[in-house]
């Protein structure tokens, strides 16, 4: 079990989201939850009034244009006045020239806004995904937070920085419409709203499908990035048993589903668009018939019904909108939901109140009657464990016997379920989390470097560190020897997750890393097992020159390591079950001797130990 393991019980990706699935499906996203996005909002008000005014200001242009027709045909053309035809036609001009300007305004501000809002919350999320437990990160897969930060933010993009506008202008210009169609002729305009009963039924039978359609789409599309990223993250293995086909199959039948789900929501919208539009034409021919009848009886005028044409068409493009917004707005609700799933999950580790600095360590560990348990069945019980000052601890046994939760335990990586973790008679619970990971130095089994330099991959542990200081790090365990010959040296791009080093270069620049901290305390989870018998000798002794005024707990499948720790405490079943040296160990013949059991004989260095 390695430092970066997942917990027991961990399924994979399309189990988790299955699970997700189930539980979102039976949820509708409560109103209140919408205001969670106003604080977002408020450092932005005076661009946000702004923006209103400028759609008024397009919305009222583009009411204007029918009643100056109606202007220019009943006043100008009709009574053969030049003067009222060219000052309706320059009103039209200039309401254009309005509605151009205040539309340009307000499409930079909303979306400058937007974006600004989109900024802040994609920056909040990490903060605090960041933030949440090993636990949380261990359990839900990489491929769905990541879908949290790109396609949930971009849902939401669509809606703050397309749908509020939308929803304000043609919002203005639907209601501008009715009262505008009263005022010029109530009797022609009930006969213009003739269908709407059936329009009102049937965009409320269109919210009703399209709500669930637009909740599987994002459910879908995180699926789909959890199946990528688990097949590219683990390229090696996939190729390594010639299973690319598989993969192919499995990240088809993702996209399928995904394609599947968009499918439903296409399928609502094109039975749904059309029928607006024809509703749109029967508005429109039902006002043509009955206006021209009045027209040709002398009861309206032809600029009247040009008018209420104009309106009439202009009426139903509002709706029409607005039910496309819907969509959009479906669509950012379900993102919503999973963007909040993730800030409404409690960081249980957040430093408490009142939590105090951790002073400069002496390094002596205690572990209470300490019990962990992922979920419900415990991984450690009733351990108790004494680790005194500047001492080396080695920690044994058989794979899931919870060598690497005692470890990520001492690290502060959970809190256990009962008992207590403390470091010089400090609780860790009490003390800043920030006090105790600036002594702490940790390589686990598989050093993880980020995408640049050498040097910037040491820095990471103490930012302020100097070349030399880097120089002596690499130094003490052997590595300046390859990095030395590198093109660039400290300076040498080793790209992500440091694929242009052997794996044994990667560890040793991992434990560079956490030597520049200069640590008080060291956990090495099998830290020397990818490395070769040479690399290994380097580290070894490193570790017996660096070790003197720290403590060090080493979880080590190596004799060559396990033997030189000042104790050995062997675990089993979550127990410790038998402490001492190496020497002690063997004398009794128990359980580390019963580890030792399958060897032919207890000499060869190079054999794993446990």
């Amino acid at each position: 079990m390695s430092f970066g393991a997942r917990p027991p019980g961990h399924g994979p990706a399309h189990v988790v989201i299955g699970n997700l699935a189930e539980r979102d499906g039976a949820e509708r996203i409560p109103t209140k939850k919408l205001r969670k996005l106003v604080p977002y909002f408020r450092p932005y008000r005076w661009q946000i009034v702004t923006t209103m005014v400028l759609m008024i200001f397009v919305s009222l242009a583009g009411l204007a244009a029918p009643a100056l027709a109606q202007i220019a045909i009943d006043d100008g053309i009709r009574k053969a006045d030049k003067a009222v035809l060219v000052w309706a036609v320059l009103g039209l001009v200039g309401a254009g020239i309005v509605g151009w300007l205040a539309g340009y305004g307000q499409s930079y501000l909303s979306a400058a806004v937007g974006e600004r809002l989109l900024f802040d919350l994609r920056r909040d999320v990490f903060a605090h995904l960041i933030r949440l437990p090993l636990g949380y990160h261990e359990r839900i897969p990489t491929g769905v937070t990541i879908s949290r930060l790109t396609s949930d933010i971009e849902a939401l993009n669509q809606l703050v920085t397309e749908g509020i506008t939308t929803l304000v202008v043609q919002g203005i210009t639907f209601f501008g419409v009715i009262a505008i169609l009263f005022a010029y002729d109530w009797r022609l305009a009930l006969w213009a709203f003739a269908v709407f009963p059936v329009l009102i039924l049937a965009t409320a039978v269109f919210r009703s499908t399209s709500a669930s359609a637009y909740r599987r789409t994002r459910e879908r599309i995180a699926h789909v990035l959890a199946v990528l990223q688990e097949s590219l993250s683990g390229v090696r293995v996939v190729q390594g048993f010639g299973r690319q086909r598989a993969a192919a199959d499995g990240f088809q039948e993702a996209n399928a589903s995904y394609r599947e789900a968009n499918m439903q929501t296409i399928h609502i919208s094109a039975a749904y668009f059309p029928a607006v539009e024809f509703l749109t034409a029967i508005g429109t021919a039902l006002v043509l018939f009955v206006g021209g009848k009045r027209v040709l009886d002398g009861d309206l005028t032809v600029g009247v019904l040009v008018a209420f044409l104009g309106y009439v068409v202009t009426f139903f493009d509002p709706i029409q909108s607005l039910s496309q917004l819907y969509g959009t707005f479906q669509s950012a609700m379900a993102a919503l939901e999973k963007i909040l799933g993730v800030l409404e999950t409690e960081a249980p580790l957040d430093d408490r109140r009142g939590a105090t600095e951790l002073p400069p360590m002496r390094g002596e560990i205690t572990l209470t009657d300490v019990t962990f348990a992922y979920r419900e069945e415990p991984v450690l019980r009733d351990v108790n464990l004494t680790i005194r000052a500047g001492e080396t601890v080695a920690l044994v046994g058989p794979t899931g016997a919870g060598k690497s939760t005692l470890a990520k335990l001492i690290a502060r990586f959970y809190d256990p379920t009962s008992g207590t973790v403390a470091i010089d008679g400090h609780d860790l619970r009490t003390v800043t989390q920030r006090s105790l990971r600036a002594q702490l130095g940790i390589v686990p089994q598989e050093g993880h470097l980020f995408s640049g330099t050498i040097a910037e991959n040491l820095r990471f542990a103490n930012p302020e560190a100097t070349d030399d200081q880097l120089r002596a790090a690499c130094a003490a365990v052997g590595a300046l020897e390859f990095i030395d010959t590198l093109p660039d040296g400290l300076d040498t791009q080793v790209e992500a997750r440091g694929t242009r080093l052997s794996a044994g270069q990667r560890q040793l620049v991992s434990f560079a890393r956490a030597l520049v901290a200069d640590p008080r305390l060291l956990i090495l989870d099998e830290a020397t097992s990818s490395v070769d018998l040479r690399t290994e000798a380097h580290i070894d002794a490193a570790m017996e020159r660096l070790r003197t005024g720290r403590t060090a707990i080493v979880i080590a499948h190596r004799l060559s390591t396990v033997r030189r720790a000042d104790r050995i405490v062997v675990v089993e079943h979550g127990r410790i079950v038998e402490q001492g040296t190496h020497e002690e160990l063997l004398a009794r013949k128990g359980h580390y001797f019963a580890l030792l059991g399958d060897w032919e004989s207890i000499g060869p260095e190079s054999q794993p130990a446990v």
